[in-house]
């Protein structure tokens, strides 16, 4: 059989490869097929607007507005009920429970104070109607008056307005192993005395000026001072005025003065926080009670203000009862010789 030339072979190389189709027919029909592909997805994603669009986009989105401003609005109002909304009382059987297990300790700190022969001085400051008066009263109730006093202070007499501002309550200070409980102290130009016009401003910023040097005197001299400030809300207030107008054993407490301080209660805000701004030092510093509950603010008190007056447990010594004097040639007068007080209950 006879070899294959060379110019038969190019031929037939030729002829094959004239079969095959070249590289760039390849990539046009690649390209083709991918435009159609993708017009037919654009006219699919088409048709689907369409569909959506029935509704306009204006209405839609303005009912989601609403929707959406609905439930702002709901969630802003719940969170309004629920800090508007008043806490719930404190309960009052467990309020009593406590109560008396820290006026057991306040005795043991008595008892400590006049051992060591502490001084002590409570202040208590705040808006009319605060509650000042009930916490005093539930920590004096247990101790012995002699060791603890309280200090309500009047209206100056014109020869107190003569003297030295401080003058008549530094008379009212405590001697060793005594506590006194200020009801309201001389803060009173700080405050009733500024908004209401009895002092001039020069006393008013002399005051302010000296306050914190004459508290930090009374430190030196080995006194432990003790300041509170009643917060009550303005509904909390109105509501404790209105029991007052409506009790008649309460409308004592209810003087023209508290009247017109609720008429000036922003001046009165404003007068304690410049108060606040002056006189509240790393030294002296002011505690605030939240007193909107009564209960809650009586025990917070006292639970605080044992925590600031170190003291111990003195060993308790019994008390032997001792036996009743016989009577020696002693007889008891009649009754109906006596005034008695008719028995009526």
């Amino acid at each position: 059989m006879p070899k294959p030339t060379n110019q038969d072979m190019q031929q037939e190389t030729v002829n094959g490869s004239s079969h095959k189709k070249p590289k760039s027919d390849k990539r046009k029909a690649a390209k083709t097929r991918a435009a159609k592909r993708k017009a037919v997805k654009t006219k699919a994603v088409k048709r689907t607007v369409n569909q959506i669009a029935t509704v306009p986009m204006s209405a839609s989105s303005k009912s989601a507005k609403k929707k959406s401003a609905k439930r702002h609005a709901t969630k802003d109002k719940s969170a309004q009920t629920k800090q508007s909304k008043p806490a719930k009382k404190f309960n009052k059987s467990l309020y009593e429970a406590e109560l008396e297990r820290l006026q057991l300790e306040l005795v043991k700190m008595q008892e400590w104070v006049k051992h060591a022969g502490l001084k002590v001085v409570v202040i208590f400051e705040g808006r009319d109607a605060a509650g000042k008066g009930g916490v005093i009263k539930r920590i004096a109730d247990c101790l012995n008056p002699r060791g603890c006093r309280i200090v309500a202070l009047g209206k100056p007499t014109g020869r107190e307005k003569s003297q030295w501002y401080f003058q008549r309550y530094v008379s009212q200070l405590p001697a060793a192993g005594e506590m006194v409980l200020f009801d309201r102290s001389w803060y009173n130009r700080a405050g009733v005395e500024r908004v209401m016009g009895f002092c001039t401003h020069t006393e008013y910023a002399e005051f302010m000026r000296t306050c914190p040097e004459f508290e930090h005197m009374l430190q030196r001299s080995g006194i432990i001072l003790i300041k509170y400030w009643f917060s009550v809300s303005d509904r909390e207030q109105e509501q404790r005025f209105k029991a007052r107008i409506d009790d008649p054993t309460k409308r004592w407490k209810l003087s023209p003065m508290d009247l017109e301080a609720r008429a000036r209660w922003v001046e009165y805000s404003k007068a304690k926080d410049d108060m606040f701004a002056m006189t509240d030092t790393t030294q002296s510093p002011w505690y605030v009670v939240d007193a909107d509950d009564k209960r809650r603010a009586r025990l917070n008190c006292i639970s605080h203000l044992l925590s600031l007056i170190p003291y111990e447990d003195l060993p308790y010594e019994p008390i032997v009862l001792p036996k009743r004097q016989r009577a020696i040639n002693y007889e008891r007068p009649p009754k109906d010789t006596q005034r008695m007080v008719p028995p009526l209950y």
